[in-house]
């Protein structure tokens, strides 16, 4: 099988990007062993779209908090947004986001508003970067996956 050949160097060439610029780190990696020790049972691609769907809403809601008028931002709300999306990046190994999560955490603890929208413009950022790279991910192991099935 060439194709299947080409595609897992087409995915250790992505990881190996995906790694190289910290977007993440050695949890996922064991989140990767985890689903090579289950027979490839799609895991992983389920653990990484909740997280990719959680991290959306939570982003939207953070959003919707900050928001407001300073007096009516309710910066403990924040906090436990934030560190619901920290701790789920943590644990996909998402470390580039968890590190923006953690850099935000010092702006809305000091309840600077403007540094919190400034964060969350990285923190977004960093998102969407992850979610581009998790789907390319994703879709060259779907592909894989296809070929054994015809």
């Amino acid at each position: 099988m060439e194709a299947a050949a080409e595609l897992r160097t087409q995915i250790q060439a992505h990881l190996t990007m995906m790694y190289a610029t910290g977007a993440v780190d050695a949890y996922f990696q064991e989140l990767q062993e985890l689903d090579e020790g289950s027979a490839g049972t799609g895991h992983v691609a389920e653990v990484l779209n909740i997280f990719l769907n959680d991290g959306d809403r939570i982003l939207r809601d953070i959003d919707s908090l900050l928001n407001k008028p300073l007096h009516e931002v309710n910066f403990s709300k924040v906090d436990a947004l934030v560190q619901q999306l920290k701790g789920s990046s943590s644990t996909v190994g998402a470390n580039k986001v968890n590190l923006a999560c953690m850099e935000f955490q010092q702006l809305y603890m000091a309840k600077n508003k403007k540094g919190c929208l400034m964060e969350l413009a990285i923190l977004k950022g960093d998102f969407r970067d992850l979610r581009n790279k998790l789907q390319t991910f994703m879709q060259l192991e779907q592909q894989i996956v296809s070929l054994f099935i015809m």
